[in-house]
């Protein structure tokens, strides 16, 4: 129910803390789920993506995701293309005070980008077989997409906090998806965006899959600095709903895919359950030991010359890939095993694939995290 104060109409918005996942009637074992995930014609083993954070993704990474049937996305406009030794710029980073991480970030983000390295990191990821998926700004993209997908690029990800299909600028052509997508002949992911209309006109493009999410990231600080977003769940369903009304007018259907703001495999369940077929993780990533950063994490607009919207974290190194997709683990708190954690809720709410995770109910429920837990929370 909406709000009228004034002039203005407030509607409201969930986030992950607001809602709650129904049991269903039927409950399923979950060794029967089916999580798998597509874009274009790559299928992946189950729909957890990592972001594309210089803290998360080098090339050994992304090979290490693919080796586990994953998928993880490279930053091209971070630190693997402007530096020879970006492990060495990442340490870098790694090492700043608090107070200097971000000029820091801005000063190693300057120098320009190199299309050899591009090529370089691109070559890199693809050995021992790994899909190659890669992530520029609109700005950019002209001019770097032909140079990853000559390289053996698979996937590209045009990517910035909000993209639309209609954008006005100074310039004299803009970027027009259309012709990307046929220019580069490879699945395009776009993103960032959380409205019904907007997620329509991307798709009409015949874009491959959609990211949803403006600002909720752990390290994301959009919402401070711009005070622009819109709470997840919400964001979620709309971006879905316009996915269904495209797929029911034309039969093509368009992954879309939650990114940021997920702590748990809870938060990527009701994900899920709001209509994401896939979610895009950073910061869980970044803890990982096979992380490049040591246990840090820092956004891709943190380096941004005039106007930085993240910051530097540091969630530490407490897991392992393996252990934090698929187990086993000890902990309680769903910050391990997110792909188990994943197919036992679609067990609990009778769902044997995505699309009928998708039918399950999601109520309104701000207490579900404090309801009965007064030990919890004293300890």
């Amino acid at each position: 129910m909406s709000l009228t104060v004034g002039f203005k109409e407030l509607r409201p918005a969930y986030g992950f803390d607001e809602v709650a996942i129904a049991p269903g009637s039927v409950t399923v074992n979950p060794e029967l789920t089916d999580v798998h995930f597509s874009i274009g014609q790559f299928t992946f083993d189950f729909p957890v993506l990592a972001a594309a954070l210089d803290a998360s993704v080098n090339p050994a990474f992304a090979r290490e995701m693919g080796k586990r049937g994953g998928l993880a996305v490279m930053n091209l406009e971070g630190l693997q293309c402007r530096h020879e030794d970006a492990e060495a710029a990442i340490r870098e980073v790694a090492e700043a005070t608090q107070e200097d991480s971000a000029a820091v970030i801005q000063r190693l983000t300057a120098p320009p980008i190199k299309e050899e390295l591009i090529g370089r990191r691109v070559r890199e990821i693809k050995e021992n077989g790994a899909i190659c998926a890669v992530s520029c700004t609109p700005a950019n993209t002209k001019k770097l997409a032909p140079v990853a997908v000559d390289a053996g690029c698979d996937i590209f990800v045009v990517q910035s906090t909000v993209t639309t299909a209609r954008h006005l600028s100074r310039s004299v052509r803009g970027l027009i998806f259309q012709e990307l997508i046929a220019n580069i002949q490879v699945p395009v992911i776009v993103g960032n965006t959380v409205g019904f209309e907007a997620t329509r006109e991307l798709i009409e493009t015949g874009i491959a899959g959609v990211l949803v999410g403006v600002g909720p990231g752990a390290i994301c600080t959009s919402r401070e600095v711009l005070g622009i977003g819109v709470p997840q769940i919400t964001a979620t369903i709309e971006c879905a709903a316009a996915r269904d009304d495209y797929y029911r007018e034309t039969g093509r259907y368009v992954p879309v895919i939650t990114d940021g703001g997920m702590r748990n495999g809870g938060d990527v369940c009701k994900a899920l359950v709001a209509g994401a077929d896939a979610v895009m993780l950073g910061t869980a990533f970044a803890r990982t030991e096979e992380a490049p950063a040591g246990g840090y994490a820092w956004g891709m607009s943190t380096g941004h010359a005039a106007l930085p919207r993240g910051v530097r974290i540091k969630p530490g190194t407490d897991t392992t890939l393996d252990r934090l997709l698929f187990g086993p683990t000890s902990r309680t708190d769903g910050s391990e095993n997110i792909v188990g954690a994943i197919q036992t809720c679609m067990g609990m709410v009778g769902a044997q694939n995505m699309m009928e995770f998708h039918e399950a109910e999601l109520i309104v429920a701000p207490s579900i995290k404090t309801e009965g837990k007064v030990y919890q929370q004293a300890q």
